[in-house]
């Protein structure tokens, strides 16, 4: 009985120095990020934005989508909700140049998370370079430190830049 009292106090003491630790240290993470990647297609801009821009469409080429909804509101702006692995998210268009950029902002203010992805379109060759930059913010300490240290900022951008490219029929490696 002693050992087993020695062992789950070496545990527990064990598990308030680690979570300690994670918390020491995302307090010490800037609560703003920005992380940026791209790639390139062999198709021009105008293809990639239509695609893009189609959010509906989504969930038939990226896996990680399950559905969106998407509304126009009163005033003309786009909302839509995407439904997938990170769960439901509410988004707004808040800048759409055709064929160039777009700005697509988080709405939800309950996630632990927060911010917009912000993509470009160029030619660039023979093709396209589309790059996609997150500006976030993650004000939970913990879940700042699993964003930098266990998934990293870039795993969301690289996956839907990787499933763009298969949809294209191109093997893609985000930069």
């Amino acid at each position: 009985m002693k050992l087993f009292i020695k062992i789950l106090s070496g545990t527990i003491i064990v598990i308030v120095l680690l979570v300690g630790s994670i918390v020491v240290i995302g307090y010490q993470l800037p609560i703003a990020h920005t992380a940026s990647r791209s790639i390139l297609l062999h198709q021009p801009p105008a293809k990639i934005y239509a695609t893009v821009r189609d959010f509906a469409s989504g969930p038939s080429w990226n896996s990680d989508l399950k559905s969106v909804v998407v509304e126009k509101q009163p005033d003309g702006r786009i909302h839509f909700r995407e439904t997938g692995t990170n769960g439901t998210v509410n988004y707004e268009l808040a800048e759409d140049v055709p064929e160039q950029k777009l700005v697509v902002r988080i709405l939800d203010k309950d996630l632990g998370y927060s911010g917009k992805w912000t993509y470009n379109f160029a030619p660039e060759g023979s093709g396209s370079r589309i790059s996609i930059t997150e500006d976030g913010e993650i004000p939970n300490v913990i879940f700042r430190f699993a964003s930098r240290y266990v998934f990293g900022q870039t795993a969301t951008i690289d996956s839907y830049l990787t499933a763009l490219g298969r949809h294209f029929g191109e093997t893609v490696t985000p930069q």
